[in-house]
């Protein structure tokens, strides 16, 4: 734990949407989501439950055209809070790596903060949740991974059931950007050869 902890505020406008996102990377897993896409919400919050990480967010968005520009420019905002809040990176363990089960489903999500965007994901999962389409995940996190600066890989390694397959992942992120974002106490400076990350 740092003296001063990391927090991040964005605001983010566009005639699409309106969001209003803060981030507290070490806190102990509070939040409060409003997107107006309900499963997405829920997706939203346990992520952060079990990252432990406190995430206030308010989101407006074209929901009567489509749920892609919210879920995508949310996921905008996120990856900025989380470069924002990590400040120097001084410290940082800089992987982190989870698998998480939900049932039926297993996911794998391994990421580095490496200053380098890049989103492998394996997920052949098609189909709707609700009015929630799955689509919108690999879009959700290609924004976060692109936005917050991390190589980021998320794999299915099995599923059937489809809001377990998405929960499977999201929790799998929080887990291992939790992992990723912890201090490491013999650490004082970032974690590169080159210097910065």
């Amino acid at each position: 734990m740092t003296a001063m902890a990391r927090k991040a505020t964005v605001e983010r406008k566009t005639k699409e949407t309106a969001i209003s996102l803060s981030i507290c990377l070490d806190g102990t897993g509070s939040s409060e989501i409003s997107t107006g896409i309900p499963f997405f919400d829920h997706m939203l919050t346990l992520m952060a439950m079990h990252g432990l990480f406190d995430l206030a967010l308010q989101a407006q968005g074209d929901l009567e055209v489509d749920f892609h520009h919210t879920v995508e420019d949310v996921g905008i905002a996120l990856g900025q809070g989380i470069k924002q809040a990590l400040g120097d990176r001084a410290g940082i363990r800089r992987f982190g790596e989870a698998l998480v089960p939900m049932d039926e489903a297993l996911s794998r999500v391994v990421l580095d903060i490496s200053g380098r965007p890049y989103l492998g994901y394996r997920v052949k999962a098609r189909g709707k949740v609700k009015d929630f389409n799955l689509e919108l995940v690999e879009s959700f996190f290609k924004a976060v991974a692109d936005h917050a600066g991390i190589t980021l890989h998320i794999d299915l390694l099995c599923g059937t059931n489809r809001h377990h397959i998405v929960e499977a992942i999201f929790k799998g992120f929080g887990r291992a950007l939790d992992a990723a974002t912890s201090l490491d106490e013999r650490r004082s400076g970032i974690p590169s050869t080159k210097g910065r990350l």
